[in-house]
C-alpha cells in the first residue's frame, strides 16, 4: 500500500511539473510574441511615418520654409515676448482703426502735435530751469535700403506679370483655374470685410498656422495626403469630362527640319 501511495504521489508531482512547464512556456511565448508584436508595431509606425508625403512636397523644416531667421522665430513663437508684443501691437492697431474707427491721418497729426508741443515746451522751459535742452536727433532715410527694397519689389512685380502673361496665353489650364479660384476667394473675402480686417486676419494666421503645423505636422501631412489624392481623382474626372473638350490656345510653331 505504501508503495502504491508513493507511486501516486510521484505521478501527481510529475503532472504538476508538466502543467507548470506548460504555463511558463506559454507565458514566455506570449511575452516574446508581445515583444515581437510591439517591435513590429514600432517598425510599422516608423515605416508609415517615412512614407507620409510632406505637405506640398516640402523637404525643408517649417522654420526654413517660412524664411528662417528672426521673422520665422517670431511667427513660430521662439521668443514668446517678442511674438506676443508683435501680435498685441497688431491687435491694438486693428482695434484702434477698425473697431473704434480712428483714422490713420488723424492719428499721425495728433501724434505729431503732441510730440511737437512736448519738445517745444521742454526746449523753452530748459532756459528757465537752467537744464540742458533736449537733444533732438537728426533723422534721415538712407538711400541704400530704399533702393534695395524697391529693387526687390520690382523683381517680384515683374515675375508676377510674367506669370499672368503665361496664364493668359492659355498654355496651362490647371494654373489658370488655380489663379482664378484664388482671385475669386480674395474677392469674396474683400466683400465680407475691409482691407485692415483682412490684413489682421492674415497676421493672426501667420502666428497660429505655422506653429500648429510644426507641432502636429505628421498628422496634418497624413490627412493632407488623403485630401490631395481625392482632389486628384476629382480633377481627373473634371479633366476628362470638361477640360479635354475646351479648345486650347495656339501652340508654338514646330522647328523646321
Amino acid at each position: 500500500m505504501a508503495d502504491h501511495h508513493s507511486e501516486e504521489e510521484k505521478k501527481d508531482e510529475s503532472l504538476m511539473h508538466k502543467i507548470s512547464d506548460k504555463i511558463h512556456g506559454h507565458d514566455s511565448s506570449s511575452s516574446s510574441s508581445s515583444s515581437s508584436s510591439s517591435d513590429s508595431d514600432d517598425e510599422k509606425k516608423s515605416s508609415l511615418k517615412a512614407k507620409v508625403n510632406r505637405l506640398f512636397g516640402r523637404e525643408k523644416p517649417v522654420h526654413k520654409l517660412i524664411g528662417g531667421g528672426k521673422p520665422a522665430d517670431v511667427f513660430l513663437w521662439r521668443d514668446k515676448k517678442v511674438s506676443a508684443g508683435v501680435l498685441g501691437g497688431a491687435t491694438a492697431i486693428w482695434i484702434l482703426f477698425d473697431v473704434l474707427e480712428y483714422h490713420l491721418l488723424s492719428l499721425v497729426c495728433h501724434g505729431s502735435i503732441l510730440g511737437l508741443v512736448i519738445m517745444f515746451l521742454w526746449s523753452n522751459a530748459s532756459t528757465f530751469v537752467k537744464k540742458i535742452p533736449p537733444r533732438i536727433p537728426e533723422i534721415r532715410i538712407p538711400e541704400e535700403p530704399v533702393v534695395n527694397i524697391v529693387s526687390a519689389l520690382r523683381i517680384h512685380i515683374n515675375q508676377a506679370f510674367a506669370v499672368l502673361r503665361d496664364i493668359a496665353s492659355g498654355k496651362d489650364i490647371k494654373k489658370f483655374l488655380s489663379v482664378i479660384a484664388g482671385l475669386w476667394v480674395l474677392s469674396f473675402l474683400g466683400s465680407c470685410c475691409d482691407f485692415l480686417t483682412l490684413l489682421y486676419t492674415i497676421t493672426v494666421l501667420l502666428f497660429t498656422v505655422p506653429l500648429f503645423y510644426e507641432t502636429y505636422e505628421d498628422q496634418v501631412d497624413c490627412y493632407a495626403e488623403k485630401a490631395m489624392a481625392e482632389l486628384k481623382k476629382q480633377y481627373a474626372v473634371f479633366d476628362a469630362t470638361v477640360l479635354s473638350k475646351i479648345p486650347r490656345g495656339p501652340l508654338k510653331d514646330k522647328k523646321s527640319d
